[in-house]
């Protein structure tokens, strides 16, 4: 009961992945939707992009801008697209990764893309969800 191995790095579960039809803009040569490759991001990061959405005003109260942080969230839990190409960013004449998911997706299709991140990370699942899912 008491076996720390089973928490050592090398016993987690691999990176969690999934791919989704974030848009049905997006077609391959035969005319599917395209997949997009999400990745489940960690708390380490997570934390990361809080602080970088937290800000003090003038008079020392804090702010958390959520929109920075849904497309921060949404931006590192995307592998592909590879939103950090040059090229990509260059065909909708932007720059940066958030530039560029603000640019590209439709508001609904944004939403979906941060929900999907999300629920890679663990934020949408009830602790009997997460059971079940261990079990499986």
């Amino acid at each position: 009961m008491s076996d720390l191995s089973l928490f050592f790095a090398d016993a987690a579960a691999a990176e969690l992945t999934d791919e989704v039809v974030i848009s049905t803009r997006f077609k391959d040569k035969d005319g599917q939707p395209v997949k997009w490759k999400l990745r489940a991001i960690t708390e380490e990061i997570n934390a990361e992009i809080k602080k970088a959405c937290t800000k003090k005003d003038k008079k020392g109260r804090v702010e958390f801008d959520n929109n920075e942080y849904l497309t921060k969230v949404a931006v590192e839990g995307t592998v592909f697209p590879n939103l950090k190409d040059a090229k990509l960013q260059q065909s909708y004449g932007v720059l940066g990764a958030d530039s560029l998911l603000k640019k590209m997706l439709l508001a609904g299709e944004f939403s979906l893309l941060a929900e999907k991140v999300s629920d890679l990370s663990g934020f949408n699942l009830s602790l009997q969800e997460q059971v079940e899912e261990a079990k499986n």
